[in-house]
């Protein structure tokens, strides 16, 4: 068996290197136009909340604190109900067919959106493009995890969220010249080209093997790895993994294998939202236009939404060599000093200039003046971009890694028999949990200010550092069955493949 191992492993390390991608980058593409368009939707009303909350629109659209509460809330209700829907549809018809049907409700909100003539229309509109973003959020990290190897794994790991932030980019670049009406009709395309791309790719390996069909798993895997890869290999591996488990019970998940990838996802999916990043980005332009920036808010939105894509990027291409842990380390730190920044700026009320005296006899005296309110006038230009700086920071920070790093992570830690559930249990907690802080955000913010959530938030990243040191494993260059058998076994992610926890059980001698 040891003189086999080395021979297996060339095998294995000579497959690898026949792999070719071109046709996996086309599947994980078809499958996050889903995420782009879940972006897009989340900070819809980033833009659209000034105009209806402004003098000129229309008097059935109106919306006062209340109604502009529910609206940017809304979707994340909508979302905890699309991640529910997709622990059963996961299971039930599959990965690809759960994106696919998330085009339904999000083409059903767009349309009712484009088309309002009252408030109901613009909620329930809202509503079912959360319900669409909810189940993509549950179904296209853990499609992209089956298919991928895990050489690509991380990179290709971060594309839902690269995607996601190119779409809140489009909305914003969008909503600087795009009526808000068709704002929401072009927020259907990325949905119909989705239907169309992604019906021509293959479904996950991994779940047609759970089903038995052998046959179609080898042939959808050769189809995405290429026709000069040996698939065997691969194929053992993964039917080693599903023959270790069964129809997961209530009993089983006392069993570390279980309960704890369950609730590491969990954690890190909430502690994500407690964050503040879905209130900071569906309130964005409300919260730089309290915050007095220099620019107008529909810039600075424009701004940071360009940060954020840079960031995501950067993350995609450290994430299979800095390590997600060190990355995590780094996002917390960055969202932490930024909050606190934030904390402090909300909380002290910046003193107007004092008028200059005026004194037509002394030349010498009004020129000191003129100096002095020159200085500080730079001095409250560069107090007053502070906010922008700082929100910046915050987003750059939680881009390169809570952002990216969560999905992966859940999609990776998983076990297959209760990936389906799991992960759209870890999508609903998300989206109750970003609910309840979106919905209360706006409360927060007219009765106490910008200070309170702020600090809140700040708390949070150092809860997030701890969760981090001691909860979340390190999984850069893990196969999906290796990081299986690190919670199966306690400590260790090498697989013993003479151990009957990995193989069908034998009468031991």
């Amino acid at each position: 068996m040891n003189e086999e191992t080395p021979l297996l492993n060339g095998r294995a390390a000579s497959s690898e290197s026949q792999i070719s991608n071109a046709r996996l980058y086309l599947a994980v593409f078809s499958a996050v136009l889903g995420n782009f368009n879940f972006g897009y939707s989340l900070v819809y009303s980033s833009p659209v909340l000034p105009k209806f909350k402004g003098p000129d629109v229309d008097p059935r659209l109106r919306m006062d604190t209340e109604q502009a509460a529910w609206f940017g809330s809304i979707y994340s209700l909508g979302a905890a109900a699309g991640g529910l829907g997709a622990m059963l549809l996961n299971d039930l018809i599959g990965r690809k067919l759960s994106i696919l049907m998330s085009a339904v409700p999000s083409t059903l909100g767009y349309m009712l959106m484009g088309g309002a003539v009252d408030l109901w229309m613009l909620h329930l509109g809202r509503f079912l493009t959360g319900v669409a973003g909810g189940m993509t959020a549950a179904s296209i990290p853990v499609y992209i995890s089956e298919i991928s190897h895990k050489k690509v794994r991380g990179a290709l790991g971060s594309c839902p969220q690269i995607t996601a932030v190119f779409g809140t980019l489009t909305l914003y670049a969008l909503g600087l010249v795009v009526p808000w009406r068709w704002l929401a009709v072009a927020g259907a395309v990325p949905a119909v080209l989705m239907v169309i791309l992604l019906t021509f790719m293959p479904s996950s390996p991994r779940r047609l093997l759970s089903l038995g069909r052998e046959q179609h798993a080898e042939k959808n895997l050769r189809w995405l790895r290429g026709s000069q890869y040996d698939t065997q290999a691969e194929l053992r591996a993964i039917q080693d993994s599903i023959n270790t488990q069964a129809r997961i019970t209530w009993a089983q998940l006392a069993k570390p294998i279980y309960y704890r990838p369950i609730l590491i996802s969990v954690g890190m999916r909430f502690l994500q939202q407690m964050t503040g990043i879905t209130p900071i980005l569906v309130y964005l332009e409300p919260i730089f236009a309290k915050s007095n920036v220099s620019l107008e808010p529909k810039f600075d939105a424009a701004i940071v939404g360009a940060v954020r894509l840079f960031s995501v990027i950067v993350a995609a291409s450290l994430m299979d060599k800095a390590g997600r842990k060190a990355l995590l380390y780094t996002s917390s730190m960055l969202m932490f000093l930024s909050s606190l920044t934030l904390t402090m700026i909300s909380h002290s009320t910046p003193c107007p200039p004092d008028p200059a005296p005026h004194n037509l006899t002394a030349l010498d005296y009004s020129s000191n003046n003129e100096l002095g309110s020159v200085l500080q006038a730079s001095q409250q230009t560069a107090v007053s971009l502070l906010p922008i700086i700082s929100t910046v920071v915050f987003i750059f920070g939680y881009a390169l890694g809570w952002g990216p790093i969560t999905w992966l992570l859940m999609s990776e830690v998983l076990p297959l028999v209760a990936r389906g559930v799991a992960s759209g249990l870890c999508v609903t907690v998300s989206w109750l949990t970003a609910f309840a802080l979106t919905h209360a955000f706006t409360h927060l913010v007219d009765g106490y200010g910008l200070y309170v959530p702020y600090l809140l938030f700040t708390v949070v990243c150092v809860f997030c550092l701890l969760f981090n040191a001691t909860c979340i494993p390190e999984t850069r260059n893990r196969s999906l069955e290796e990081i299986e058998n690190y919670f199966r076994t306690g400590r260790t992610f090498t697989i013993d493949r003479g151990h009957p926890s990995v193989q069908p059980s034998r009468t031991s001698k």
